[in-house]
């Protein structure tokens, strides 16, 4: 072996495996275990550099897995509290209309109260105004009939006269 093949560089992956199964088979046909020896140690570096592609190709497929079961658990918090935020705006929105039912309902009981109140009161005043006109239709019916028997008594007590002046009364 010349002094090159010691620092020789060997190739890596399918290609190195190859040249390493070559290097091994002409080694054990030519005797010369050194090649023989080289062909073997790049197989077994073909073998581990593959083995480390694979490591860190699986090293890396975790880390993005990792990676991704984080970002969905950072997903569900995010959504659990936009969940949570529109539930408080809906309860929020909820009293709100809540409360405006009530004061709307307030008000129209109010204003039925307030109708029903005048409607009374109006009903009074009407009642009132009757009752002062039928008051006042009999206050004169019964001066008509007062006046009515005074006439009658006198045209009474002027017959009873002309039927017997001199009665003294």
């Amino acid at each position: 072996m010349t002094q090159n093949q010691g620092t020789e560089r060997t190739a890596g992956g399918v290609v190195g495996k190859v040249v390493g199964k070559v290097k091994e088979a002409v080694g054990d046909a030519t005797d010369r275990s050194r090649l023989a020896r080289e062909g073997r140690l790049q197989q077994a570096q073909s073998d581990a550099e593959r083995d480390a592609r694979e490591t860190a190709a699986d090293a890396r497929r975790r880390e993005a897995e990792a990676h991704v079961r984080e970002t969905q658990a950072e997903t569900d918090i995010e959504r659990r509290h936009l969940e949570n935020e529109v539930a408080a705006q809906q309860r929020e929105r909820r009293i709100e209309e809540d409360r405006r039912e009530a004061e709307s309902d307030a008000a129209a009981q109010a204003q039925s109260e307030q109708g029903e109140a005048a409607r009374l009161q109006a009903a009074g005043h009407q009642a009132a105004q009757h009752s002062e006109r039928q008051a006042e239709s009999d206050r004169i019916q019964a001066t008509q009939e007062a006046l009515k028997l005074e006439r009658e008594a006198t045209e009474a007590e002027n017959r009873a006269d002309e039927i017997d002046p001199k009665e003294d009364r």
